[in-house]
Parts: C-alpha cells; sequence; structure tokens
C-alpha cells in the first residue's frame, strides 16, 4: 500500500484523489457540535493532505495526523501553515510499530481508511489503535459498506477508477474486528458524501 498511495500523491492532482474532501464530513462535524467528542488531543489515521485533521485543530484539538504517504504527508504541512493552524504531521505505516507515535490520545479517527486495509492486516491496525487511545477515549471508524452499489457491485474486493483495490465490510465483520479492543457504542450503516456521489458505509462510533 505504501508505493501506491504515494505514487498517487505524486502523480494525481489533489482535486482527482476521490478521498480528498477539504469540508469535513457531517458525521465527525455532529460528533463535535454535539459534544460527544470535545476538544482533546485526537489522531487522525491516515489523514493524506490534512483536511480533517486541520478542521480538527481549528475547532481546539491538539491533532496528530499519520499517513504512509511522504508527499501526502509534506502536502498536510503545507496545508496547515498556509491555514494558520498548528498540527503534527508525521510519515507512518498504520500497521507499523508507530514508534514515532506519542500517546495517548483522547480521540482516534479514520475516515474512509479501514477499507484500504485487508482483513488479515485489520487486527494488528485495530491493535495499534487501540495502543495509543486512553482508556475511555472514542474512536470513529467509516469504511464501505458491503452494500455499497460502486465499483461494480456486490464483491468484497473491488476495483475502483483510479486502480485501487478496496475491500468492502459487512457490520458483523466489523463487531467481530472491533470489539476484542472497544466498546461498541454505535455501528450503523449510513449515507456519506463522496467526490462523485454518496456512498453506503459503516459507521462505528467506540470507546475504549
Amino acid at each position: 500500500m505504501a508505493v501506491e498511495m504515494e505514487d498517487i500523491y505524486r502523480k494525481m492532482p489533489l482535486d482527482k484523489i476521490p478521498w480528498n474532501i477539504e469540508t469535513p464530513p457531517d458525521l465527525l462535524v455532529q460528533l463535535v457540535e454535539h459534544k460527544e467528542v470535545v476538544p482533546c488531543r485526537a489522531i487522525e489515521f491516515g489523514c493524506g493532505a490534512g483536511n480533517y485533521a486541520i478542521w480538527l485543530a481549528q475547532q481546539g484539538f491538539e491533532v496528530t495526523g499519520i499517513d504512509i504517504s511522504p508527499t501526502a504527508i509534506g502536502l498536510a504541512r503545507k496545508n496547515a501553515m498556509e491555514q494558520g493552524v498548528e498540527c503534527t504531521f508525521i510519515v507512518a505505516d498504520v500497521l507499523g510499530d508507530l514508534a514515532d507515535v506519542e500517546g495517548p490520545f483522547d480521540f482516534a479517527l479514520d475516515w474512509e481508511l479501514l477499507h484500504h486495509i485487508y482483513p488479515g492486516d485489520r487486527p494488528r491496525y485495530v491493535a495499534n489503535v487501540a495502543r495509543l487511545t486512553r482508556p475511555g477515549g472514542r474512536y470513529l471508524s467509516v469504511c464501505f459498506h458491503e452494500d455499497d452499489p460502486e465499483f461494480g457491485g456486490s464483491g468484497k474486493y473491488r476495483t475502483t477508477r483510479i486502480g485501487t483495490v478496496l475491500y468492502f465490510s459487512s457490520e458483523e465483520e466489523l463487531r467481530d474486528l472491533f470489539s476484542p479492543y472497544f466498546t461498541i457504542l454505535e455501528l450503523r450503516a449510513v449515507t456519506i458524501r463522496g467526490k462523485w456521489g454518496d456512498h453506503v458505509a459503516n459507521c462505528a462510533f467506540m470507546e475504549r
């Protein structure tokens, strides 16, 4: 995944990258507005160009964003500087030891990252999230649902228009994945805004 993501950020304009959306998603905004998550130490896994991390910082959060792509992290740092926002951005593999990431955090976010991680690697990833999240901390994870009609039907693995291969999850799979580490407060199918249309996604909101 490292080479694939770096190639995308190096070769594609940001406005052509499907997941690069500057405005924060409604689900995240609602969590903050309804004080389900209040300003705290926060981490975004797979932060890309930093749009959502920067928005959280603008709401008073102390934010760290990590991404496997050095080019994405460079863009995120530039974006934060141009907007006059302080964030920490780190090049790191979410499946690695994350030794350079100083936790714990009170809120963890991954938005449309998990469908890039295949089932065999997911327990290692979620264990990393749990290790970096303070007991009582909150975690929001959003990934494509198996009932989403995009990218050619009902298969679990589907190839996107830019050539990435994503894994489409069921709610039951995610419950089994998260339950050993987190108390699931809410797990449901939602419709989320995509760059070129809406998607059916799994929304999991949890507590460590």
